[in-house]
């Protein structure tokens, strides 16, 4: 393993840096103002290759490792995590869609979700089964044409604004092998969105609950086969740990630029406090966290593109790793502010609030550890 990144992965970050501090943070605050993001931006961002990160070449994609996608959702969240979370929504759909989808399917939806002309979300959970997934209650009753799909799923990124919808349902019995994976278009029948969440962070990202009314589902929308829904969503978790990793990574680095401009010209006791030992050795520690954060992540990505056999434990090790870290930087830098730390202006106070979510989604941080101890003790 190469810990440096060679010069195709530095033009990676650099494209997407770039892209993100010109087309993304002047708007971030207004955006979350607004509760969106405008829909205008996603094909800018399909044309840099950013909508089918890791979907194959043959079909589109750019074909990248996880390990150069994480570089992307990096950059990107030194912009606004809200936004670059987002995206890996979007992508891990886009990916599902292209490993399991049929010929047909996929020639009928990769090459607008590729080119981001069409955003997809992703719906799993559901009012009463977050962390136990596999008890979700959706159902889709098979018709002569397809199914009918009935349900509320809940917490939905996108609700009410993306597209396009991956609903997993239950098609079987209890359990997850009676779960299947559909895809619901906006403007179907039956489908029908909850009020507006009014949430912590993430607030440009629309967020509302997915209802299900006798919704028609033709059968061709069916992803992949019947009953291996849940095995696909739990085929895009890791990698969906990766990037939200990442975007808490890339969200602490942006703090640590802000927090180290802030110090050198904010003066007291007739120096900038930058000079204090006492907050020197406070921003050695954050460095120090923060490199170590990194490096562990990007080792989790190339387990997962290797295909270790611990590259689940690793992902799992990682999200709870980097997810905690990024926020106990953030929070840190926001006190290094003082007063001004918790004001909009200064950026910092997004942060915060935008990363506390990272450490409950994609799998709760507790179920991190169950992940881990259960590998850990396997005979």
């Amino acid at each position: 393993m190469d810990f440096a990144l060679n010069e195709e992965q530095t033009a990676i970050f650099d494209m997407a840096h770039a892209f993100g501090q010109e087309n993304i943070a002047p708007h971030a605050h207004q955006w979350e103002k607004d509760g969106t993001i405008p829909k205008e931006l996603w094909p800018e961002v399909g044309a840099l290759g950013f909508g089918g990160l890791y979907v194959s070449e043959d079909t589109g994609g750019a074909g990248l490792t996880r390990l150069d996608a994480t570089l992307v959702f990096e950059a990107l969240s030194m912009a606004c995590p809200s936004v670059a979370a987002f995206l890996s929504i979007h992508n891990m759909c886009a990916k599902m869609i292209d490993t399991f989808g049929s010929d047909d399917l996929k020639a009928r939806h990769l090459p607008e979700a590729v080119s981001m002309e069409k955003v997809f979300s992703y719906c799993l959970t559901e009012p009463g089964s977050g962390s136990d997934a596999a008890a979700l209650r959706t159902r889709a009753e098979r018709t002569n044409e397809g199914w009918l799909l009935t349900g509320t799923k809940a917490f939905i990124s996108g609700g009410g604004y993306s597209d396009a919808y991956i609903v997993m349902a239950r098609t079987g019995g209890d359990g997850p092998k009676g779960i299947s994976a559909l895809i619901v278009e906006d403007g179907a029948e039956g489908l029908s969105f909850g009020g507006l969440e009014d949430k912590m962070g993430w607030r440009s990202q629309p967020t509302r609950q997915v209802q299900l009314d006798d919704c028609p589902v033709p059968a061709g929308d069916l992803l992949g086969e019947e009953g291996r829904g849940f095995h696909y969503a739990m085929a895009g978790l890791d990698g969906g740990r990766l990037n939200i990793a990442a975007c808490s990574l890339g969200a602490a680095q942006q703090a640590m630029d802000l927090t180290l401009d802030y110090m050198a010209g904010r003066r007291a006791f007739g120096q900038p406090i930058d000079q204090f030992q006492a907050l020197q050795f406070r921003l050695a520690d954050m460095e120090i966290d923060l490199s170590a954060a990194r490096v562990f992540l990007r080792q989790a990505a190339w387990k997962l593109d290797t295909g270790a056999p611990d590259a689940t434990k690793f992902c799992a090790m990682a999200k709870k790793l980097v997810t905690e870290t990024g926020s106990r930087i953030v929070d840190q830098c926001l006190q290094l502010h003082g007063g001004y730390g918790y004001l909009a202006d200064y950026g910092i106070e997004k942060l915060v609030r935008d990363l506390r979510v990272h450490q409950i989604l994609e799998g709760t941080n507790e179920i991190m550890r169950m992940i881990v101890a259960r590998e850990m003790l396997k005979a």
